[in-house]
């Protein structure tokens, strides 16, 4: 008898363990640069993100159950970026929407493939990380963005035409992002038939960028390309101008952030940037940038990349009828899915089909597609 009550016991107690598992919320992560230069990104990302985890909530959660973010803080450094990723697989987090930058989303994937956990990145541009992904076999690594090797043909060819018999310097910061996009467009001037007067490489994080700005004024430099950050390209037109010398700042997806003008002042009018097609101004982003707008807050940059990338994620768990990353990025590969940010199909390794950029220009203190 006594043994007939510890078995109903037992049975008892793994029903109420099944129902609580069953119950438990499923934890998902935004990863990105929340603290240190390039934090105004990571405001974005988290921005993006918390709202669709609040959406999704309210709607029944994911395979029935509610969603947990965790904000996870790796300023853009690869080592931090790893040691950020080792600590999300110890929480069990079922997806990353991460990183912001290449050089943090590519070390990171590593850890993410090796524990089974998928990812999508908003933001990071370089085409490594969805390449060496394929080559090593990974299905985890997926992006929501375009690629710099689709960024730096706009770019490079734009500076062909535009400078043509004119001097134009490339600039990077070498870092996974930067150099990559930099490379990207210096191949696609010389495709143009361009040639750049100037290939030189700066350290990310510095105050006085003059020296290298002297040089390119002692050079007769017309037009210069940043392959970085918006804080290093806002410091070298401030202090080009702060020296007479008024050059075309050209640069990408980066400089997508007010914080832009806040350190350039007057000397940020007329630099051109690459990014993509509004997604502020698409019919299904209206209603959430209304509620951004609502709590004083402006969805620019990669909000919406943060919130589509869930978005892709919660909609692949429904189709795949799973929570598993290889049953997810099978859902995802070779499908379309409506997003905040418009419709996006994936090919095989986890990229945009066909990412569409366009140039954006810096008035008044705004930026705008031309």
């Amino acid at each position: 008898m006594k043994s007939w009550k510890l078995s109903m016991l037992a049975a008892a107690a793994m029903t109420v363990a099944s129902v609580t598992a069953a119950k438990a919320d499923i934890v998902i992560a935004v990863v990105g640069p929340m603290t240190g230069q390039y934090a105004a990104f990571g405001e974005q990302m988290k921005r993006g993100a918390e709202m669709v985890v609040k959406d999704l909530n309210a709607k029944g959660g994911v395979a029935g159950q509610k969603v947990k973010l965790v904000v996870g803080d790796d300023a853009c450094d690869p080592k931090q970026a790893v040691a950020v990723a080792n600590k999300l697989v110890s929480q069990r987090v079922a997806f990353v929407a991460g990183h912001f930058c290449s050089g943090s989303s590519i070390p990171a994937s590593a850890v993410y493939a090796e524990n089974g956990v998928l990812q999508i990145s908003p933001a990071s541009t370089n085409p490594a990380l969805t390449e060496a992904a394929a080559k090593k076999g990974w299905k985890n690594v997926h992006r929501v963005c375009g690629r710099d090797d689709a960024q730096g043909i706009v770019a490079g060819r734009y500076l062909a035409a535009t400078f043509k018999g004119k001097k134009v310097a490339i600039l990077h910061d070498k870092t996974a992002y930067g150099k990559g996009l930099a490379d990207e467009t210096r191949k696609n001037l010389r495709a143009a038939g361009g040639k750049e007067a100037m290939y030189e490489a700066y350290t990310a994080g510095e105050k006085d960028y003059s020296a290298l700005v002297s040089k390119m004024k002692a050079a007769g430099i017309a037009a210069f390309y940043v392959g970085g950050y918006h804080t290093e390209a806002a410091l070298m037109i401030r202090q080009a101008h702060e020296q007479g010398y008024k050059p075309q700042l050209v640069s990408g997806d980066a400089l997508v952030t007010d914080e832009y003008w806040k350190i350039t002042g007057n000397a940020g009018e007329g630099t051109l940037m690459t990014f993509q097609p509004d997604p502020r101004k698409k019919a299904m982003a209206m209603p959430i940038v209304a509620r951004f707008r609502a709590q004083k807050y402006e969805p620019e940059g990669y909000t919406l990349y943060t919130y589509a990338a869930v978005q892709v994620w919660a909609e692949a768990a429904k189709r795949a009828k799973s929570l598993k990353m290889v049953a997810i990025s099978k859902a995802i590969r070779g499908a379309s899915y409506e997003t905040v940010i418009g419709k996006l199909s994936f090919d095989a390794k986890g990229d945009v089909k066909n990412p569409e950029y366009v140039w954006y220009i810096w008035k008044g203190g705004k930026y705008s597609e031309q």
